[in-house]
């Protein structure tokens, strides 16, 4: 029995990080949904202003549920500082690429920060990064190249800019890794929350304009998707090795493909249907070995 213990909880973490993968991965997905709804009508740096203070709120409410103000504070301001500048520059990169290639290169291309991230796991974290991660990482990025079929344009400069969002995403989730030993959830997700709406806001001499009610609500809704979102993403890494939960953001493009079906009545097609198994596959191999001794 008290082999068995330990045995258990030591399967039950990578699992649990991998669920916060999944689950952060979805509301990741609807806040997207509903940044590019906004994004028809409002300009990119006002949406980040009013989604950085409608994430407030809940960070309030988060903070005074797992442990008050002391939650929010903050130990590391350099690293917390870098990971807000990698956030930015994210958000920046891939919304920009989004107006100047198309959406379906811009988002396969973006899509390398899996791969990325367990490229730099080994030097920069000391993670041992076997080879069937790095399979199955492979697999589930050729799986969402057949769900998305980019197109086979000739290779343009504006490629490096979701390549640049990718780097930033990888970078972002390695130091995410590095902070958790020192730093809460909450502060992290409030650091960088409050960095992107003053970013935002610095936008506003080049034009807003004034949000009637419906936008308002939706620009809440971004607020609260993205703070639950972010929150179970840095949680994730409290839990699992990154290189192991990597390939589950790859989920995503499932959530997508159901957001697409539920609210827009999109059939996926067989591309979609395939390339969904390839990610599906590459996650359960991932799972299998977690829960197996090496």
């Amino acid at each position: 029995m008290s082999e068995t213990g330990p045995t258990t909880a030591a399967a039950s973490a990578p699992v649990k990080g991998i669920a916060l993968m999944v689950a952060g991965a979805g509301f990741l997905t609807a806040n997207d949904a509903v940044i590019k709804w906004l994004a028809a009508g409002y300009p990119v740096g006002e949406i980040m202003f009013f989604r950085g203070l409608f994430v407030l709120p809940a960070l309030i409410l988060l903070s005074w549920r797992v442990g008050g103000a002391l939650a929010l504070g903050v130990r590391d301001w350099k690293g917390q500082a870098v990971r807000a500048a990698l956030s930015i520059a994210g958000s920046l990169c891939f919304v920009f690429a989004l107006k100047l290639m198309a959406l379906a290169d811009a988002v396969a291309i973006e899509f390398a920060a899996p791969l990325i991230l367990v490229a730099l796991a080994a030097p920069l974290l000391g993670e041992r990064v076997s080879w069937r991660r790095w399979v199955a990482v492979v697999v589930g990025f050729l799986g969402v190249l057949v769900m998305l079929r980019p197109g086979s344009g000739a290779l343009h400069w504006v490629v490096a800019l979701p390549l640049g969002a990718a780097l930033a995403g990888a970078l972002k989730d390695l130091l995410t890794r590095r902070l958790a030993a020192t730093e809460t959830s909450a502060s992290m997700l409030a650091f960088a929350s409050l960095a992107i709406a003053l970013g935002g806001l610095a936008t506003l001499p080049f034009g807003w304009r004034v949000p009637d009610w419906e936008a308002i609500r939706l620009f809440a809704a971004t607020g609260v998707l993205h703070g639950l979102a972010g929150y179970l993403l840095i949680e994730t890494f409290r839990h699992a090795e990154a290189a192991v939960v990597s390939p589950f953001r790859y989920t995503a493009m499932v959530w997508a493909v159901i957001l697409g079906l539920v609210v827009w009545g999109d059939v996926p097609d067989g591309w979609t249907i395939a390339g969904s198994l390839l990610i599906g596959g590459s996650g359960v191999y991932v799972l299998s070995r977690v829960r197996r001794p090496s």
